[in-house]
């Protein structure tokens, strides 16, 4: 007799032994194991923070948008600005205080719904002035040259306009205020009040003429210079203090533009004031280019006067230049400047850029903001001067 036998008389099994015999079969203990893995990993999936797992992801740098819960702190922001960074106005204050319209002010504000306001920067700073690379220092101030890598002011100094404007079938048109920096408030009106994208030729006279550059820049406004150049009739009719003379000696006229070139910093280019008979002298305007050229700097003509010799001595010298087509506010009267902007839209309508010239009087400076206005609704679009010689460095 077996031993199991014995302790296991009439075949009866111990515990073990029957729940051996009870056992799963190979395949259900298989489908088990199956099933703990893929509860298990899915227990685990749920608690991975990988909410794109598995698909590609992007990532792309952003402005700095601020959010604000209501349209009351948006107008505290706005206040808070213009308080910070103008001169004490009680007129201006109040006016910041209340009107936020986008036109009007540097913020533009989306409201998105009734808890959420985004405010985005419209008027985006230029780089601050003077750029150490393209200045040279002199006993007069600061002269504008080309750096040692080539990068000219002009293109340092100047607003980039979109591409997407440039290479439109839009019409487009360059408008250049000058004048700028001789009455402070008047100045300050123009900055805040008309669209980044005109540009402001300032004057070589008048106090704070940086500190004013510095602000319109600051708020986008690209900077042209006003040079005084010898009109008809002068010196009965005189653009100011060291003009330039058609007839001047080499020496005297290098040390007066120099002066002049050295009153401020960040300026993109040169626009004449007034100069009818000097820009009509082939050997005064070719010594004028020259110089313009080798600064690296733009040269507009203000389209004031109808015969000059910048064509006949620009081509030689390889030096692009552009012609104003009209004077805006020769007329200094709302309708006749409306007139000549709607002049300059027709010419713009034809697919060449139209520059529009005009001083920065308040009548001119209202119709202007007026008609850009309503102009912008009809598809026109406003560039700033170095938008013009975009592909023509020369």
């Amino acid at each position: 007799m077996r031993r199991d036998e014995l302790k296991q008389p009439l075949h009866k099994r111990n515990t073990a032994a029957r729940l051996w015999q009870q056992r799963p079969s190979a395949l259900v203990s298989a489908y088990a194991i199956m099933l703990c893995v893929y509860a298990g990993s899915g227990v685990w999936l749920t608690r991975q923070h990988a909410p794109f797992a598995g698909e590609p992801v992007v990532t792309v740098a952003m402005a700095p948008i601020e959010v604000t819960e209501n349209l009351d702190m948006a107008q505290s922001v706005v206040k808070q600005d213009k308080l910070a960074t103008e001169e004490e106005d009680a007129v201006d204050v109040t006016t910041a205080s209340t009107d936020i319209a986008p036109s009007s002010t540097r913020q533009k504000i989306t409201k998105m719904d009734s808890h959420v306001t985004i405010i985005t920067n419209s008027r985006p700073s230029l780089v601050k002035a003077p750029v150490e690379a393209v200045t040279e220092t002199s006993d007069q101030g600061p002269l504008p040259k080309i750096a040692s890598n080539g990068a000219r002011p002009a293109d340092v100094y100047a607003k980039k306009a979109s591409l997407n404007d440039l290479h439109s079938d839009a019409p487009k048109i360059v408008l250049i205020l000058g004048g700028m920096g001789l009455n402070e408030k008047l100045t300050r009106t123009a900055i805040t009040q008309l669209p980044s994208e005109v540009t402001f030729a300032f004057a070589p006279y008048g106090n704070n003429v940086q500190a004013q550059v510095d602000k319109a820049r600051d708020e986008g406004h690209e900077i042209f210079l006003q040079l005084p150049l010898e009109p008809v009739g002068y010196p009965a009719n005189n653009p100011g203090p060291r003009t330039l003379l058609a007839d001047g000696d080499a020496a005297t006229t290098r040390e007066n533009l120099n002066w002049l070139l050295s009153r401020f910093a960040g300026y993109a280019g040169v626009i004449n004031y007034m100069g009818g008979r000097f820009l009509s002298t082939p050997n005064a305007t070719k010594s004028l280019l020259s110089e313009i050229k080798s600064r690296g700097l733009n040269f507009v003509e203000d389209g004031s006067g109808p015969m000059t010799s910048t064509d006949q001595v620009a081509g030689p010298l390889n030096m692009p230049i552009r012609h104003g087509t009209s004077v805006i506010d020769q007329n200094p009267d709302p309708s006749a400047i409306t007139a000549a902007l709607d002049a300059l839209e027709q010419q713009a309508q034809g697919g060449e850029i139209a520059i529009g010239t005009g001083s920065g009087l308040d009548v001119t400076i209202s119709t202007v903001k007026e008609w850009i206005g309503e102009a912008q609704t009809r598809g026109v679009v406003i560039i700033p001067a170095s938008a013009a010689f975009v592909g023509s460095r020369g």
